[in-house]
């Protein structure tokens, strides 16, 4: 199973609204802000890497664990009020707090384009199951599968299923919301169906949105779910309006505004849309200043990406040694990025991101697979999917490793497919080979050299090559006074050492 960093612009993705009545639930795809790109990923596609808010915390060592969050908070302090994130985040369109007790209906489409052929009924249950399981004041009452030829209409079910469907909800004691499993529900679906069952009704969009907003920390991750709630707020006011104009007032004009009532909620909408997008350009910025200096610093970025639950924060604590890195069997647990610096076995330091997320500036993708559930192989094209609309460039396809993980869950496992690494990170198997992997395509993708450098021990070279590149080995020639220097350096760095000190 398993979900929508530095992505989070791919939560900007799902602020489109749906045009159909409903979308049939599609398997469910984690993270990481990639602007325009992202943004046309639909809700689903989204989901297949868990959100975040890159956090990065700094040492002054080269050691494992470090991340610059202190830095990045404190910044984010000056650059936008905890207030006003608090403002917009607590007006929430979406489910609200409390308990629910929720009766799962997931519509078995028999036939046609929006029939799904990669995985069954029963599995797409069992994953919305997992998500209200994932809510700790939720619970699942009951739930059907219910086959239909006519998931576009505004009922999504004929007559006769609808009836019976309505007659076994009404009858259930002591529910509260119905999920139905579906992308998105249009506002007139949504306004009959809880007519029709006397209950609310959600939809996947904002189910897996409640999620997120529960897991929301950091500013950067408020403002996006803000910002995602946007059509389900339009969703609202439509509903709203509706039952006003069938009351006869949702046309009139307010005062002498010249304006409808209709007209003023949405003018009201767009202003506070506009404002958080506004305090999202500001941290963006602030994102991309943060960048450019790590990039200077010249710390590849490994992007650890997968479907949600495959175990991509349980391989990163393995790679790194980071003990505060707590993995949690639940979907879409992680919504906030961290980035964790671990060594190479060269002892080269690289940040490994725990989302999708800066595909931009990142050096390699790392698609990590739970090899061990039944959809493994649907989760895949979905995963892989979204990449391609992402338009991640080629060079990072290209040179993408993908991790078979969780292989201790398999009896007498025999890797099938090539090109692969088979993991355990919860064990710590196969970890060297995964490293080893990295390494190389490290060295080639960022034009890095493995040089072997004459220094002079009375000279600053030494201290400077530890500084700014990877120091493999040192052969001291004592008599000399010298020593020969194994090392990975950049083109750029080796530039600079070559300046400063053999003239050149």
């Amino acid at each position: 199973m398993a979900a929508v960093r530095r992505i989070h612009r791919c939560l900007g993705a799902c602020t489109q609204s749906s045009q159909r009545a409903a979308t049939p639930r599609r398997p469910l795809l984690t993270a990481p802000h990639h602007a325009a790109a992202v943004r046309a990923a639909s809700p689903l596609q989204v989901r297949t890497f868990a959100l975040s808010a890159c956090r990065l915390r700094n040492t002054d060592d080269f050691g494992t664990g470090f991340t610059e969050e202190e830095e990045e908070e404190e910044d984010d302090e000056e650059l936008i009020d905890d207030s006003e994130v608090e403002e917009l985040f607590e007006q929430q369109a979406g489910i609200g707090e409390g308990q629910q007790r929720v009766f799962i209906v997931h519509p078995d489409v028999k036939w046609g384009s929006r029939k799904q052929y990669l995985t069954t009924a029963e599995l797409m249950m069992a994953e919305a199951v997992g998500l209200v399981n994932t809510l700790d004041s939720w619970r699942v009452v009951d739930k059907i599968i219910l086959s239909t030829k006519t998931p576009e209409k505004k009922r999504i079910f004929g007559k006769g299923n609808f009836q019976s469907l309505t007659e076994k909800i009404r009858q259930t004691a002591g529910i509260t919301a119905v999920f139905v499993n579906v992308e998105r529900l249009s506002p007139l679906s949504e306004r009959e169906l809880e007519e029709a069952w006397g209950v609310k009704v959600f939809d996947r969009y904002s189910v897996v949105l409640h999620i997120f907003r529960c897991n929301a920390r950091t500013k950067e991750a408020k403002l996006q779910i803000s910002l995602a709630e946007i059509p389900l707020l339009r969703s609202r006011l439509k509903n709203e309006i509706a039952n006003l104009d069938q009351q006869g007032g949702g046309s009139r004009y307010i005062g002498g505004s010249g304006e409808t009532l209709l007209e003023v909620q949405q003018r009201l909408l767009k202003e506070r849309e506009m404002k958080i997008r506004a305090a999202l350009e500001k941290l963006r910025k602030k994102r991309h200043l943060l960048r450019s200096q790590r990039k200077h610093k010249e710390f590849p970025t490994v992007s650890v990406l997968g479907y949600t639950n495959c175990g991509k924060t349980t391989l990163i604590k393995a790679l790194t040694g980071d003990s505060g890195l707590q993995p949690r069997n639940q979907l879409f647990a992680t919504l906030d990025v961290t980035v964790h610096a671990g060594q190479l076995p060269s002892h080269m330091t690289v940040l490994y991101v725990d989302t999708i997320g800066c595909l931009c500036c990142t050096d390699l993708l790392v698609h990590v697979r739970d090899i061990s559930h039944p959809e493994t192989v649907n989760q895949k094209v979905n995963v892989l999917n979204v990449l391609k609309n992402l338009q991640v460039p080629d060079r990072l396809m290209s040179s993408m490793i993908e991790v078979h993980n969780k292989i201790d869950l398999i009896d007498n496992y025999q890797l099938t497919e090539p090109n692969t690494l088979p993991i355990s990170a919860l064990e710590e198997r196969g970890l060297d080979e995964l490293k080893k992997a990295v390494e190389d395509v490290i060295v080639n993708s960022t034009g890095k050299h493995i040089l072997d450098l004459k220094v002079h021990l009375s000279s600053p070279q030494l201290s400077w090559l530890y500084k700014q590149a990877t120091v493999q080995d040192v052969q001291v020639n004592a008599d000399e006074g010298s020593a020969v220097v194994k090392v990975i350096i950049s083109t750029a760095a080796y530039g600079r050492y070559k300046k400063l000190f053999t003239g050149r």
